[in-house]
């Protein structure tokens, strides 16, 4: 209306993470330990693990169809221990708990559909594992294009784990959370509004002592000075207490934990799971492509946020849709960043096995901290190599 100042509209958006002894990530670790295993001895194993923890118990099933040799309650153990659950007295230990292993083959229907598909009989040229779609995101809060409250989050989770492995905080347990929230004022980032993290520690440890060296060795150490203001809300252990933790205090499993491998919230999941699951389950290797593309998208400067939505039909080789949103932030029409999604990325599942090496035993670090914006790990969908073609070609479709 004339003469009607308008506000600036002010939000806010929160992200979390968790340990990688939080009950549902050693779950996650386990399956993609097996899968890891397995791919080291069978490459061409099909693979879909998932674990179950709570008091005193892991259950490990699936359906798994490999040539491999693997010793499955041996490497739950291992895994177990080396997160830090070595002790009776943290409620549940590697080398005590029972190990029930339920595994079957994979169901010969879901087997011919990968091995055979419309578009190509070579067996290379294989067809989606299953139907579904799935999301990949990027946007440039922050070098590595992830949003900054999942990536402060995950920042956050890994430091309370690195200073309680190395010794800074020798009171601290494995299993742990952290919650970031930002403000944003007209879509910009403005501050951080608030803080949680919570972790497990031992019995004598005072929560004054607690809270004052979380602050001091993580999340000082983390969040960026001049995000924090005086407003800024610190939330260290919150109930006052967190003795009992892991799988003695929750159950846990594989796969529930879906926003925190991926972007924090922000952008759509499409639903499916990644760990434990071979390359050939789009739901895992389609993730790894569509934020491939979203993030090199982003990267040549055609789009400040960008999303890709692939979907697939079990046993065909080409994507049934591909989707690009990039939310009113493109700096060229949308037709010619879909024309540059055809023209550089080969979506089909072998394709993107291939391109990634994805038959390679590189998944168990990825079961924490989340699996996007992972560059210290060389992930391959990580990559802006391709960036700079694209932006040379949509520069030269524009004259």
């Amino acid at each position: 209306m004339p003469g009607k100042e308008f506000m600036p509209r002010k939000h806010y958006f929160t992200s979390e993470s968790v340990t990688e002894g939080h009950p549902d990530k050693i779950c996650d670790r386990i399956s993609d330990s097996i899968l890891d295993a397995i791919l080291e001895k069978d490459k061409f194993a099909r693979v879909a693990c998932e674990t179950t923890v709570t008091t005193g118990v892991v259950h490990i099933m699936g359906e798994i169809t490999t040539t491999a040799n693997v010793d499955y309650a041996k490497i739950a153990r291992k895994v177990i221990n080396d997160i830090g659950y070595n002790d009776p007295v943290f409620g549940f230990d590697g080398n005590t708990c029972a190990v029930l292993v339920s595994v079957d083959n994979q169901s010969p229907d879901i087997a011919m559909g990968v091995d055979r598909s419309d578009a190509e009989q070579d067996a290379e040229k294989i067809g989606a594992g299953d139907q579904g779609m799935m999301f990949g995101y990027a946007c440039d809060d922050t070098p590595e294009l992830m949003p900054i409250t999942a990536s402060l989050a995950h920042k956050l989770a890994k430091q309370l784990t690195d200073v309680r492995r190395k010794g800074v905080l020798p009171y601290l347990r494995p299993d742990g959370k952290t919650q970031v929230t930002a403000e944003y004022i007209d879509g910009e980032l403005s501050r951080i509004d608030a803080v949680v993290v919570s972790s497990q520690h031992s019995a004598d440890v005072s929560l004054e002592q607690i809270r004052a060296d979380i602050r001091k060795h993580v999340i000082d150490v983390i969040i960026p000075s001049e995000l924090i203001d005086n407003n800024t809300k610190i939330y260290i252990n919150p109930t006052g207490r967190f003795v009992v933790g892991g799988p003695a205090g929750d159950s846990g499993l594989t796969g529930r934990k879906i926003i925190v491998d991926t972007y924090g919230g922000v952008g759509r999941h499409g639903g499916g799971c990644f760990s434990g699951k071979d390359p050939t389950k789009v739901d895992r290797s389609a993730a790894y492509a569509a934020r491939y593309v979203s993030k090199n998208i982003v990267a040549a400067g055609l789009a400040r946020r960008c999303e890709v939505q692939l979907a697939y039909a079990i046993g065909v080789a080409d994507p049934v849709s591909v989707f690009v949103e990039t939310f009113g932030t493109e700096t060229v029409p949308l037709t010619l960043i879909d024309e540059i999604v055809t023209e550089f990325f080969d979506l089909r599942p072998s394709s993107i096995i291939s391109s990634f090496d994805l038959r390679r035993p590189i998944y168990a670090p990825l079961s924490a901290y989340g699996q996007m914006g992972r560059q210290e790990l060389g992930c391959p969908w990580e990559s802006t190599e391709i960036s700079g073609k694209i932006k040379a070609y949509a520069k030269e479709r524009a004259l």
